[in-house]
This record gives structure tokens, sequence and C-alpha cells, in this order.
């Protein structure tokens, strides 16, 4: 059986020491926005395409990129994370469809959600979670989303502090 995989991007938007997540409908799972790599975009306009259709945000990208622009070469947005995410596991054990997930840490000065795209989750549906609720509730967030989520916070923290 040959495994399918899709290109997605997210971003993780943190604001005053909280990261924003929202309950998948159909992953049944605790996630930040994000959503497929179109034909025509780069993984980074993806990440912040899909946090505006979600959530109405507009991240600022805490991203270095490489040292590479000539006139030839670009140097595009680094993401924090890159992951290879099972989506559909079969009984057997094999994997039908992955996830190959640029992921961004993305800072906003508001945590006023109002969704900009259309059949988004509701503006109630997205939480702001902090790192210390992301540990007290470990059993309601997969590992990788609590891990990224510290992760992301903290980053923003440190370049806010010019660290």
């Amino acid at each position: 059986m040959e495994t399918t995989r899709h290109f997605v991007a997210t971003c993780y938007v943190v604001n005053d020491g909280a990261t924003l997540l929202h309950e998948h409908d159909t992953l049944d799972m605790w996630l930040p926005p994000g959503g497929h790599v179109d034909r025509d975009e780069l993984p980074h306009e993806t990440a912040l395409r899909e946090t505006y259709e979600e959530t109405g945000l507009e991240p600022d990208l805490v991203a270095d990129a490489g040292p590479y622009d000539t006139g030839q070469v670009e140097s595009l947005p680094r993401p924090t994370a890159f992951l290879l995410e099972d989506i559909d596991v079969r009984e057997d054990g094999t994997v039908a469809h992955q996830h190959v997930d640029f992921v961004y840490v993305g800072r906003v000065d508001t945590r006023t959600v109002d969704p900009a795209g259309r059949d988004e989750a509701p503006a109630d549906a997205w939480r702001w979670v902090t790192p210390a609720e992301l540990d007290a509730e470990a059993d309601r967030f997969a590992d990788d989303v609590r891990d990224v989520g510290k992760r992301a916070v903290d980053l923003v923290e440190r370049n806010s502090a010019g660290v």
C-alpha cells in the first residue's frame, strides 16, 4: 500500500504567555491553526493565511531566514519544527496518509479571535493556553502540541526580551 503525503503548515500563535489552540473536529485533538499548502504558496505563507482564515489574527512570524539572499536565491523563514505526522493509520499498522508539517511560531498583539474564512470554527472554539495549563491538562493535549506550544511561548518571550 502506498502512503499519501500532503504538505501542510501550522502556526503556534502566541500572546501574553499563551498559545492559541482549538479542538479539531475531524482529528479529535487540540491543534493550532494550520492547513494544506496550496500549489502557489510557500509554507510560511500557508501558515499565515490559515491563521488569518481560522482566527482573523495576522501574526508576525518569529523565524530566522538563512544568509543566502542573492539575485537568484531567497532565504525563507525557517520553521521552528518540521514534522511527519501520521493521519490515517490502518488496523494492520500501515500508514495510509501523512502530513509533512512546516511548523512556525507567530506573535500577535491581541487575543481577539474573529475567523475570517468560511466554514471555520467559531471564535469561542479557540482557547489561549499557557505552558502551565498545557502541563496541568497533559491528557487533553498530544505530546507534540504540548511541547511545541511551550517552546513557542518561550521563543516569543525570549525574542521579545532580545535574548
